[in-house]
C-alpha cells in the first residue's frame, strides 16, 4: 500500500471497514472527501452520528425508527392481523416496493445459524409470541432468506407458531422473472415445482 499522509491512511482504514468496500473503493471515497469542503464533510460526518444517536428499534416489531415506533406501525392504515416475518431491517425494502403486502412487520435480526452459534434465543422471537398471545394476529408470513439459514429459521417458527392458533405462511420461491430456467439450480427449480398452483 502506498504512503499516505496520517489523516488520510487513518480515514481509508475507516472506509475499508465497511460492507463492500476494498482497498481502491476506500481511497476513492478518501479522495473524494478530501477534494470536497469542509461543510459537506461535516454533513457526512454528522449524517453519521445521528445514525448513532437517533434511531432506535421500534418497541413492537424490532424495525429501525426514529420514534418509539417504527412507520409501519404507526400507520392505522395498515393491517394489524396480518404480520410479515423478515430476518434484517432493509429486507422490508424488497416488500414495500411491491405495493402489495398491507399488513405490518416483525423483525428477527438474524436467522438461526448454530455454525455461528445463533439460537433462538439470539434472535427477537420472543416479542413476535406476545403479540400472537394478544390476539390480534391471524396470519404471519415468514419472509426469511432462502438460504440454509433462513429455511431452518422459517421451519422453526412454523412449529412454534402453528399451536398458538395463527395461520403461518411462507413467501413462494423460485425462478425469478426474466431468466431462463437452464439457469436456474437444482434447489431453486425445486422450490418453483414445490410452489406451483394452477393456471
Amino acid at each position: 500500500m502506498p504512503d499516505f499522509a496520517e489523516p488520510l491512511a487513518r480515514l481509508i482504514t475507516e472506509f475499508k471497514r465497511l460492507p463492500g468496500i476494498g482497498q481502491k473503493s476506500a481511497q476513492r471515497i478518501a479522495f473524494h472527501v478530501l477534494r470536497a469542503n469542509r461543510d459537506a464533510a461535516e454533513h457526512l460526518a454528522q449524517a453519521i452520528l445521528d445514525v448513532k444517536d437517533k434511531l432506535g428499534l421500534c418497541r413492537i416489531c424490532n424495525n429501525i425508527a426514529d420514534s418509539e415506533l417504527c412507520q409501519y406501525c404507526r400507520d392505522g392504515n395498515r393491517d394489524p392481523k396480518v404480520v410479515c416475518v423478515v430476518e434484517e431491517p432493509h429486507n422490508i425494502i424488497g416488500i414495500e416496493t411491491t405495493r402489495e403486502f398491507e399488513g405490518r412487520y416483525h423483525v428477527l435480526h438474524g436467522s438461526l445459524s448454530p455454525l455461528r452459534g445463533l439460537g433462538p434465543e439470539s434472535l427477537k422471537i420472543k416479542g413476535l409470541v406476545e403479540r400472537i398471545g394478544q390476539g390480534e394476529i391471524q396470519e404471519v408470513i415468514v419472509a426469511t432468506n432462502p438460504t440454509v439459514e433462513g429455511e431452518a429459521t422459517a421451519v422453526y417458527l412454523a412449529r412454534l407458531l402453528k399451536p398458538l392458533g395463527v395461520k403461518v405462511m411462507r413467501i413462494a420461491m423460485g425462478v425469478p422473472v426474466g431468466s431462463d430456467l437452464e439457469f436456474a439450480d437444482e434447489v431453486t427449480m425445486s422450490k418453483a415445482m414445490e410452489g406451483r398452483r394452477e393456471m
